[in-house]
Order: C-alpha cells, then structure tokens, then sequence
C-alpha cells in the first residue's frame, strides 16, 4: 500500500508539471514574436548597412571615374593645345616665307624695271668708244670737218638718249680711286698729286642709275 501511494505521487507531480508547461502556450508565442522581430530588425540594419557599404563604393567608383576623365580631358587638351602651337608656328614661317618670297619678287621686278636698258646700253658702249676715238681725229680738209660734226651730233644724240635711261659716264680724273668705280691699269708718279688720285682716263666708265655697268680704265698716282 504504501508503494502504491508513492506511485501515485509521482504521477500527479508529472501531472502538474505537464500542466505548468501546458499552462502557458501564450507565453511561450509571445516570447517567440519578440524573438523574431529582434531577428527581424537586425536583418533590417545589416541590410541598411550593406546597402550604405554598397552605395560608399559605388561613390568611390563614381569619384575615381571621374577623376579619369577629367585627367583623360586634360591629357587631351594638352594634346590639342600643342598641336594648335605647332600649327600656328608652322603658319608664321609660311606667312615669313611668303612675305619673303614677295618682297623678293618685288624688288627683282623692280630691278628688271630700273636696269631694262643695261643690256643695250652695254651693246652700245663700244659703239661710243668708237665715236670717241673718231672725234680725236685730226683732219685738214672741210669735207672731213663737215664729217666729223656729223659724227659729234650723232654722239651727242646717244650721250644725250644714254641720260634719259640713267645712263651717265663715270668721272674719274682728278677722282680718288674707287675700285667699284675705276679699274686701275697703270701706276704714275706725280709729287704734285696726292696718292691714289687718278691721273689719266683710257676708257670711259658708265654707271646705270646706281648700278655701274662698265668702270673706269684709269691711271692712278702711286
């Protein structure tokens, strides 16, 4: 008997603590909510942080691409700025050249213009020579004089058309020597003429405008 009452303790403890824990199922679903949401709310930051991680590096990538492209874009000013140099300096010296290039043309047109007669003139030096060295003939009778004046106004006639071109002749007796102007064949001697003076004229010089086309043949004092 007395076994018997211990077994039947020990039931109706198991009993009540079946009840206990049956008791209080609420409880136990409440306890679980609170759990999840504080599970809930820690996922939610996690993934806010995550998101603010994500959108930091996208920042940085933003920052850094454009860091490249700006470097790219100054790179390629550069670039283009020196090639405009190289361009503008490369039109200066063909401006220069040009401008050369005309001033040259310029004064060699103007040149062909200033000394057009040179050639002919030079052609006819020799044929005044010749009337120089006629007019020094001595003659007696007045058929030779009456020559020779015919011979002294064609001479005269060319002197003359020689000046309207700018054809003048050189002086040089009594001249110092000059030998762009003179061209010196004989040396004198004469202690009452100063040295390098020309003392005598052999062949007569010209000069075209500022251009001499034929100089002096002289005899200058030592």
């Amino acid at each position: 008997m007395a076994e018997d009452k211990k077994q039947d303790k020990m039931e109706e403890r198991s009993v009540d603590e079946d009840k206990e824990v049956n008791t209080n199922p609420n409880e136990q679903q409440e306890e679980n909510e609170q759990v999840e949401p504080i599970f809930a709310e820690g996922d939610k930051t996690d993934t806010l942080a995550e998101q603010q991680t994500d959108e930091n590096h996208q920042a940085e990538g933003t920052d850094e691409q454009k860091a490249d492209e700006t470097a790219e874009l100054k790179a390629r000013i550069e670039q283009l700025e020196k090639e405009l140099d190289e361009k503008d300096n490369r039109l200066i010296r063909v401006q220069a050249d040009f401008d050369n290039y005309r001033k040259r043309t310029r004064n060699e047109i103007e040149a062909i213009e200033k000394y057009r007669s040179q050639p002919l003139a030079t052609e006819l030096l020799g044929v005044v020579d010749n009337f120089e060295r006629a007019l020094q003939t001595n003659v007696t009778s007045e058929d030779a004089k009456a020559l020779l004046q015919g011979m002294e106004m064609v001479y005269k006639g060319m002197l003359e058309a020689f000046k309207k071109e700018g054809i003048e002749p050189i002086e040089s007796v009594g001249k110092e020597f000059d030998p762009h102007e003179h061209h010196a064949v004989m040396q004198g001697s004469d202690e009452q003429v100063e040295s390098n003076i020309v003392l005598e004229e052999f062949q007569k010089g010209y000069r075209l405008k500022d251009r001499v086309i034929r100089p002096a043949m002289v005899k200058v004092n030592q």
